[in-house]
């Protein structure tokens, strides 16, 4: 492994919030992946991806529960370590589990461990109007929080399954108001699941931070997709915004630099990966 880190290196220099943050000005997207190993998080950096994010979606497709809710802080801290050991480049994100983050004390214990322990730059949690006290105590502490907004895949027993939010006016409202508070308590980014592609629109441009969609259609300023969707490993039937880029690529490699590529010229998603 230690030979791999030396020949891969990394031309470009590290990805910061300032990075993404700049990205958004200049109109580039960012092009972000889910990674669980040493060995993909080594592919994702040397394709080009900009953020890497260790998601507790490993509960779905490394350990084969339904949900995302057995998932643990250990089992989340495990994923990180060996991701950050193969990344130069790529800024590294890492999930909050279901009720890691239940009061500001252990949000805050639990986002020094992933950061410390397991070497990531910023922690992402579920995140509503009850959260925002939360985000708040974590920005004060600076810690660097991605807020995530739409469908939270933690809450999937409590709001009936894996459906589309924000579809109604009046929830649409609510969540735009709720991204922009979020971010006013220090949300550094905001992901946007599974949302009609003209929220996802609509809240990029409220927020001067950058706003990240999977399922949020092409006018947010960046794109997230789990890695297994992309290589066609997932069995079964796959969210409407996934797209195989294995398909004639011939190798892991070329599927995920197409993937990046098609972020970049905005050519993914496509119309049929958005709702």
């Amino acid at each position: 492994m230690y030979t791999q880190l030396e020949q891969r290196g990394s031309p470009r220099p590290p990805v910061s919030i300032a990075t993404l943050q700049k990205m958004k000005i200049d109109g580039e997207r960012v092009a972000c992946l889910t990674a669980y190993d040493a060995s993909f998080a080594m592919l994702l950096d040397q394709a080009g991806v900009d953020l890497v994010l260790v998601g507790d979606s490993l509960g779905m497709v490394i350990q084969g529960h339904e949900t995302t809710v057995p998932v643990t802080m250990e089992h989340v801290l495990y994923h990180t370590r060996a991701v950050a050991r193969g990344l130069a480049r790529p800024f590294l994100v890492a999930d909050l589990p279901f009720m890691s983050y239940a009061t500001c004390e252990a949000a805050l214990a639990n986002s020094v461990r992933l950061m410390q322990e397991g070497g990531a730059k910023m922690v992402k949690l579920e995140s509503g109007a009850s959260q925002l006290n939360i985000v708040e105590f974590l920005a004060r502490h600076d810690i660097p929080v991605c807020a995530h907004v739409g469908l939270k895949p933690q809450s999937v027993h409590k709001v009936g399954g894996f459906r589309v939010q924000g579809r109604e006016h009046e929830a649409a409202e609510r969540m735009r108001a709720t991204a922009h508070e979020l971010q006013d308590a220090g949300a550094d980014i905001v992901l946007l699941e599974c949302i009609p592609a003209t929220l996802g629109a609509a809240i990029a441009a409220d927020l001067s931070v950058p706003v990240i969609g999977i399922g949020a259609g092409g006018d947010v300023d960046g794109q997230i997709l789990v890695l297994y969707d992309i290589l066609d490993i997932t069995p079964g039937r796959k969210p409407k915004f996934a797209h195989n880029f294995m398909a004639g690529a011939g190798s892991p490699l070329a599927a995920i630099e197409a993937y990046v590529a098609a972020v970049k010229d905005r050519s993914y998603p496509a119309p049929e990966h958005c709702f």
